[in-house]
């Protein structure tokens, strides 16, 4: 086996995906493996997209704008297009991600709240001796 091309089995071990995962990609065209009857030989270009499609995956990115990206490659021009974008995508996600933890903020706070309130109305309804009392 050449180091330049990874099996199906061996890109799965490597970088922790399913066959079926790497056959989406696939079929998406974000990936683009050499075929030899049914089996599939991914090069260095193919491990390349991967990351960036791993990386996009974990951050947010939608499959299209995964797709934009890797469709600006273009190291003629040290990938100017392509880092110029990413940038934007990476600011719109972020002020996305900051905007969705402060609702969950807001939200954990609320539940809180409605958990002490639920626990102290247990507390007095199954303490009779202090109902009473009050």
């Amino acid at each position: 086996m050449s180091t330049d091309t990874m099996t199906i089995r061996e890109m799965c071990d490597a970088y922790g995906v399913t066959p079926r995962t790497l056959r989406f990609y696939e079929a998406k065209e974000l990936l683009f493996p050499i075929r030899q009857g049914s089996r599939r030989l991914f090069t260095r270009s193919d491990r390349a997209r991967l990351k960036l499609i791993l990386r996009g995956k974990r951050f947010g990115f939608s499959l299209e704008d995964i797709r934009q990206l890797l469709d600006l490659y273009n190291p003629q021009s040290q990938n100017l297009a392509q880092m110029k974008r990413a940038f934007v995508l990476g600011q719109e996600r972020l002020n996305d991600m900051i905007r969705q933890r402060d609702e969950l903020n807001i939200a954990i706070d609320d539940l809180r709240q409605q958990l002490e309130w639920g626990e102290s109305h247990i507390t007095d309804l199954t303490n009779p001796q202090k109902t009473a009392a009050e």
